[in-house]
């Protein structure tokens, strides 16, 4: 028996490599998954089919940043046993040309979006009767300084000291919170990068104690792991799966 048969799960971010994968491991384990992503259902459709590998999955546009839109969206789905708040975004700039407008895009989106995707599914399980998941997904660069992304970084910070501060309150509740930090993936503006700019590839590829980036299918089997059962007594934990990422060594 798949160890999510009739879990209800949303994943924000859904419209993309990491959130498609998530999505598609989750359905595979029996859940059935709902998308949202700010993207509209046709410029969605390429992940919507790779998240429907294993089965149907539904998808809701919306955007986190409107908190009105969000619980709307939930009011949509219906009963929710499992929140991954996925939705995020990075933009390299060296710390001295960040601009103001993309530090706050940054925290509103990473940070203030995954707060409202994880206090309104907090919300509605409650509700329900207590009892559920919530995955945010960190990123290794939480803790370690990496060149050129000091916005996504003190963004992903943030992260972590929700997923703890959440995991503390919502306990009685029986309601487990935790975040997931991946390592440098081959997905989104990461594998833009290897693929277009030398030098960072060269930098990373240094940066991987296991020599190859990081799948978003090995990402998303991580997050289902901690909304499985095997997870049932882990709460407020940051799970560090960056390939030993965050063992390296920029000297």
């Amino acid at each position: 028996m798949p160890d999510l048969e009739g879990r209800n799960a949303l994943v924000t971010g859904g419209a993309g490599d990491i959130g498609a994968a998530m999505a598609a491991e989750l359905t595979r384990r029996g859940a059935h998954v709902t998308l949202l992503d700010v993207k509209s259902p046709d410029e969605a459709q390429e992940w919507i089919t790779t998240a429907s590998a294993y089965g149907e999955v539904g998808y809701v546009r919306a955007d986190v940043r409107d908190r009105p839109a969000l619980d709307a969206a939930l009011e949509h789905i219906g009963r929710l046993d499992i929140a991954i708040a996925n939705a995020g975004i990075v933009e390299s700039a060296p710390f001295l040309e960040i601009t103001a407008e993309q530090w706050q895009r940054h925290l509103d989106i990473n940070l203030t979006g995954t707060f409202h995707t994880a206090q309104a599914a907090a919300r509605r399980m409650v509700a329900q009767g207590g009892g559920g998941r919530i995955v945010l997904t960190g990123s290794w660069v939480g803790t370690v300084p990496w060149p050129e992304i000091a916005a996504y970084s003190a963004s992903k910070a943030g992260v972590a000291m929700l997923a703890r501060s959440m995991a503390k309150e919502l306990a009685p509740h029986g309601i487990l919170v935790n975040a997931l930090a991946p390592g440098i993936v081959a997905a989104g503006l990461a594998k833009w990068q290897f693929e277009n700019e030398p030098a960072y590839a060269a930098r990373a590829s240094t940066a991987i104690p296991l020599g190859a980036p990081q799948t978003a299918q090995q990402v998303a089997k991580a997050a289902a792991f901690l909304c499985s059962p095997d997870s049932d007594y882990i709460t407020g934990t940051t799970l560090l799966a960056d390939g030993g990422c965050s063992l390296f060594n920029q000297g």
